[in-house]
């Protein structure tokens, strides 16, 4: 009989990790997660100062580097980890970046440059790092990238990020196609806003986060670990009827705008000079 600690099934299980900054990251607390249900997880960061970072906050997880704007560094990498630990039988996306340099600036004048970059970074990486690990899936395996919870919302701190991140879940349809004779799943987890260290980057991020605190059904924010709770369970078989899909996790923020607080603290705002 199965005891409540290896429910996910995931103890003995290999899972690649991408994205660990700190540990206030999503993907930190995925490997948290995963290491309390027993996987074994491999870590990819983006460079050899990330790495001495990490190395004790990680340990005994083994960790690689891979700059994701480089193709033959995912190709390296990918090869390294399937020969070492392979077959791997689930990868995380935890990557984004987006340049806010130049501040917020209206959507119409995003630079190309910029954009594209977090195409590349943000929703491409995903793409090109599955068919790098492509050969050394099990089978079956899960990827799960980690999203936002709407993408059509003009949220102004967020800037270009949006459509980037849209690009992104469609991207996991396409994939989860692509994939599915190898019995391989690509979902992701449409998180609302979390108090990472990556979002604090994000000008005025701090106003939306605390209005998103109060739009939740609890009146209490959403927690990385929840998140992360949730990227578990879709990498484990216990989720293998959901395929290609976009889970959000919000707390019920989506569809609380009208709650009576929000609306009453509105009404007795005072009136914009």
């Amino acid at each position: 009989m199965s005891t409540p600690s290896d429910f996910l099934g995931l103890a003995g299980k290999t899972v690649v990790v991408t994205g660990v900054a700190n540990r206030k990251s999503v993907a930190f607390f995925t490997h948290k997660a995963l290491c309390e249900a027993g996987a074994n997880v491999v870590h990819l960061v983006r460079s050899q100062a990330r790495k001495d970072e990490l190395e004790k906050l990680l340990a005994p997880a083994p960790i690689y580097v891979c700059d994701v704007e480089r193709q033959p560094e995912i190709e390296a990498a990918a090869a390294a980890i399937g020969a070492a630990h392979g077959p791997l039988h689930g990868l995380v996306h935890s990557i984004a970046f987006a340049n806010y340099s130049r501040g917020l600036v209206p959507f119409d004048e995003t630079a190309r440059a910029d954009f594209l970059q977090a195409v590349d970074v943000s929703c491409f990486s995903l793409v090109a790092l599955a068919n790098a690990f492509k050969p050394h899936f099990a089978r079956p395996a899960s990827v799960v990238t980690i999203s936002i919870s709407t993408t059509t919302m003009a949220a102004e701190s967020y800037g270009y990020m949006a459509p980037v991140k849209a690009a992104l879940d469609a991207a996991v349809v396409f994939l989860a196609k692509s994939f599915a004779e190898r019995d391989v799943r690509f979902n992701a987890v449409k998180a609302g806003p979390l108090k990472t260290s990556a979002s604090a980057g994000i000008p005025g991020y701090m106003d939306n986060y605390l209005f998103a605190e109060g739009a939740t059904l609890r009146h209490r924010a959403l927690s990385t670990a929840e998140v992360a709770n949730t990227a578990a369970f879709l990498l484990s078989e216990r989720s293998s009827g959901i395929n290609g899909q976009g889970l959000v996790v919000d707390a019920g923020m989506g569809f609380n705008f009208f709650d009576k607080e929000i609306v009453r603290r509105f009404s007795q705002a005072p009136p914009a000079p």
